[in-house]
């Protein structure tokens, strides 16, 4: 099995590292894709888990693309237009969609800078926490080539149209304070906290009924594409549901109890 990407389980929480530091963690080696979608698969179908925490080894999120690979004209940007083309969707593209299907609660810890497809990795996570001295750049424009990965339409959901915009016409980065100021994350820590946090923060959301968790995951993805009619029967669905669970029974006699419920996933 690859190492390109580490899977540490600790109860019901997921740690998964970025682990490639020679590079900065650089996404479009076809090995960091395999292992990163895996891993998003292997979290999905173990229906014990309830949160994931993403970090970068190292000192860097991520660098996003290889910009050696780049400049020799290889891996994923390797051939003509049309093999670049198809070098995308069966590469790095399949990262968004894996999250796109991940229904476990992800929160990016992003532990240092996040360039380009680093940043819209970031993006593809739920929660993003940063530490202080984490900078955020959509900085494609600057090596002559668009958001291939999803950040146009990850980006304006996150900070707004204006905002998305300015970052991805100019490429300048931002600070993890400036990131914060405008949305793209929740919380700025100082950098040896960062971990910390996002496991406390893990703990909180894992402390929850984890099919509660997943189906509140996924209306609210759905919502982004839904009209209100339509969310609104999905919730019904869902929340029928569960009414009929044993963690909502759970929930219910220990609010009566006055005792911290514990959760089974039943």
């Amino acid at each position: 099995m690859s190492d390109a990407v580490r899977y540490e389980l600790d109860e019901t929480i997921v740690t998964l590292t970025l682990n490639r530091p020679a590079t900065r963690n650089a996404l479009t080696e076809m090995e960091v894709v395999d292992a990163l979608v895996a891993s998003l698969e292997r979290a999905q179908a173990d229906l014990a888990v309830r949160a994931i925490i993403l970090t970068g080894e190292g000192t860097a999120f991520s660098s996003g693309g290889n910009i050696k690979h780049m400049r020799d004209d290889v891996g994923t940007f390797a051939g003509g237009s049309a093999h670049i083309r198809e070098n995308y969707r069966r590469g790095i593209q399949r990262i968004p969609k894996a999250f796109h299907e991940l229904d476990v609660p992800c929160i990016a810890a992003v532990n240092g800078p996040a360039h380009g497809a680093g940043c819209d990795l970031a993006l593809m996570c739920d929660i993003r926490l940063a530490a202080a001295s984490a900078v955020f750049a959509e900085s494609f424009a600057k090596v002559g080539i668009i958001p291939g990965d999803g950040g146009a339409w990850l980006l304006p959901r996150a900070i707004g149209l204006s905002r998305a915009c300015e970052m991805i016409f100019t490429g300048t980065p931002i600070d993890a304070q400036c990131a914060h100021e405008w949305g793209l994350v929740s919380r700025v820590v100082p950098d040896g906290e960062l971990m910390d946090a996002a496991r406390a923060l893990a703990r909180a959301i894992a402390s929850n009924p984890p099919g509660v968790l997943r189906m509140s995951k996924r209306l609210i993805r759905e919502g982004q594409r839904m009209d209100l009619p339509s969310l609104l029967e999905l919730s019904a669905a869902f929340q029928g549901i569960a009414h009929r669970t044993a963690d909502h029974r759970e929930a219910l006699t220990a609010t009566f109890e006055r005792r911290p419920a514990h959760f089974t996933g039943d």
